[in-house]
């Protein structure tokens, strides 16, 4: 309701703005109402009606804005399908979606900020009742206590040791009734999902919520949800959180921005080649096998920045500050990051993406696989020209293993978070924090 009533007010504020009066015409009052019809089924569609407790207020603002811009783009390809442009005015439609959008996230805005007070207030909580071994029960009940602004209460607690007996299950429903929660959280391992059916089963008559919260003890989870394949629930784990959708924005993004990039880099590219040619005898790129998304292989560009040599036993040697085998022109283009440059048409090509997990050596990637845990999880995208790591410091070569480590957890990072708004970000930290770094020799 308040969605609907946002883009009609909003209606009638653009038409007094642009046209200085409240007489709105039927067809603006047409436009309207399939607006209004539009946002409310496109937030249907996208759940944005469904409970908000769990919700990060981010992501509802995020989501929303979302459901405007698809809005936007269906009611002006109607107006053209239409041929009705010259009867709508292009300002009263962008200011009438502006406004009502703002409107919109205004009050959701509102309202989340309503609830935290009245959660912190002690108001709208709801209790849960938790299920599980003593230490579960503790890092659950810690987590509970650092976001009180979700609303959750501890109604009761039912510890539950190795093996529960029919007397336990019996106990655990009388209290679980008599607590009056609202929810049941059962805080369990993997390993006890014997007890997880059996509880289920304990509570059968009860009306509460029921939450399995299993412990993964130290696994690293990348994008795990519940998902549903070949008719049956699946817990996933370790999966990349992009989509046919995601991925088709993703490389929407690739092929305009970097033919963009690449386009006004064409001649600092001719430049630095011809200094090349001149300064030292070889190629003027160095092209090397690195690994790309799901461990296809594939030739990184570069511009060759050290003296032709041949490794032993093809031993992949990480470059060093004052290393001898960098030339001075290569100095300069890897302390600049203009040797990156020709990774564009690596981009072009669709085996490299503009932002991502820095493509590493197979050989490097042979050692740290078992050195790292969850290091090879960082291929299920492709390898980007910045990345997540880059901008937060973490460039240049990885002396030890807790720096190649911590550029791990934020390639991961980036992966379970990846947004096309993230990804503008990274490049815009790019830009303005420069290509050069002390980590780049």
């Amino acid at each position: 309701m308040i969605d609907a009533g946002a883009v009609l007010l909003s209606g009638f504020l653009a038409h007094f703005i642009r046209f200085g009066t409240l007489d709105v015409h039927d067809r603006f009052l047409l436009g309207m109402v399939i607006i209004a019809i539009f946002v409310v089924m496109a937030n249907f569609i996208d759940g944005a009606y469904v409970r908000w407790r769990t919700t990060r207020l981010s992501r509802i603002l995020f989501r929303l804005i979302g459901v405007w811009v698809i809005v936007a783009l269906l009611a002006t390809s109607i107006i053209y399908l239409a041929e009705a442009s010259v009867r709508y005015s292009r300002l009263w439609l962008g200011m009438t979606l502006l406004f009502s959008l703002g409107l919109a996230a205004g009050f959701r805005v509102l309202v989340m900020l309503l609830l935290k007070h009245a959660r912190l207030s002690g108001k709208n909580l709801r209790g849960v009742f938790l299920v599980g071994p003593s230490q579960n029960l503790l890092k659950v009940a810690r987590s509970m206590r650092k976001m009180p602004g979700e609303g959750f209460a501890i109604s009761g607690v039912q510890r539950v040791k190795d093996a529960p007996d029919p007397v336990f299950y019996n106990c655990l429903a009388r209290r679980v009734e008599a607590s009056g929660a609202r929810e049941v959280w059962l805080c369990l391992p993997l390993e006890m999902g014997g007890t997880v059916r059996e509880v289920m089963y304990a509570l059968r008559h009860q009306t509460a919520e029921v939450r399995f919260i299993p412990e993964f003890q130290d696994m690293r989870l990348l994008n795990h949800r519940i998902s549903q394949v070949a008719g049956h629930f699946a817990i996933d784990l370790s999966v990349t959180s992009m989509g046919e959708t995601s991925r088709f924005l993703k490389r929407v993004e690739d092929l305009v921005l970097g033919s963009v990039f690449l386009l006004l880099s064409l001649p600092v590219c001719a430049v630095v080649a011809v200094v090349l040619k001149v300064q030292s005898p070889g190629p003027v790129l160095f092209k090397q096998y690195r690994m790309g998304s799901n461990g296809h292989h594939f030739k990184v560009y570069k511009f060759r920045s050290m003296e032709v040599h041949t490794e032993a036993g093809g031993a992949v040697t990480q470059a060093k500050q004052g290393d001898p085998r960098v030339t001075k022109f290569g100095a300069f283009l890897r302390r600049t990051s203009l040797d990156e440059l020709p990774q564009f048409y690596n981009v072009l090509q669709g085996r490299m993406s503009i932002v991502g997990p820095r493509p590493h050596a197979l050989a490097h990637n042979e050692h740290y696989k078992d050195v790292v845990e969850s290091y090879m999880k960082r291929h299920k995208v492709k390898p980007g020209i910045t990345g997540w790591a880059q901008v937060n410091g973490l460039r240049g070569p990885t002396a030890d293993v807790e720096k190649m480590r911590l550029r791990v957890e934020h390639d991961l990072w980036y992966i379970d978070n990846w947004s096309l708004w993230l990804d503008l970000r990274i490049i815009a930290l790019t830009i303005i924090k420069g290509f050069c770094h002390p980590n780049a020799f």
